[in-house]
């Protein structure tokens, strides 16, 4: 006899040696999953552990590029950066011009300065840096860190008036 088509899609040879199987019960008993998939296999977990790097997402990679240039610059200058915040956003704001506070590369931005404002609400210095438009112009990570180092140094000195090439 051929075989042919049966129940939940196996394989058999006649209707009455169907197998049936029961099915999965939520919570059966300790060490059983309360969950299960349509093929029964129950909750699936992490595919990659936390600890290998593909569990690295870009924009985690990008701030780690950031906070390492900081930590560098922060050891060397940590009394003219102490009030200084650095901030990373994916993508510019739409302006249709930029002040002089802006870093361009031809019409788009890359990072921002903003200086403090002393008085009643006092705000701190910050530098913005816009991930997106970065992690576009980087041929590799390596590049990536090249341009993140060379953005912050760049506006560091902007913020500090002196010569980038001091503080490289």
């Amino acid at each position: 006899m051929r075989p042919r088509w049966g129940y939940a899609g196996r394989v058999t040879t006649s209707p009455e040696r169907r197998r049936t199987e029961p099915k999965a019960t939520r919570g059966t008993g300790p060490g059983h999953p309360t969950r299960r998939d349509r093929h029964g296999r129950g909750l699936r977990g992490r595919l990659v552990p936390a600890t290998v790097p593909l569990a690295r997402t870009k924009a985690e990679i990008f701030d780690d590029l950031v906070l390492d240039t900081v930590e560098s610059l922060e050891r060397r200058y940590a009394k003219e950066l102490a009030g200084v915040e650095f901030a990373v956003e994916d993508v510019p704001p739409e302006l249709n011009v930029y002040d002089s506070d802006v870093l361009e590369d031809g019409e788009v931005p890359l990072a921002r300065l903003l200086p403090g404002r002393p008085g009643r609400h006092e705000l701190p210095p910050r530098i913005v840096l816009y991930r997106r438009p970065l992690e576009f112009r980087a041929m590799d990570r390596e590049d990536l860190a090249d341009l993140v180092h060379d953005v912050i140094i760049e506006q560091v000195a902007n913020l500090l008036g002196v010569d980038p090439d001091e503080l490289a």
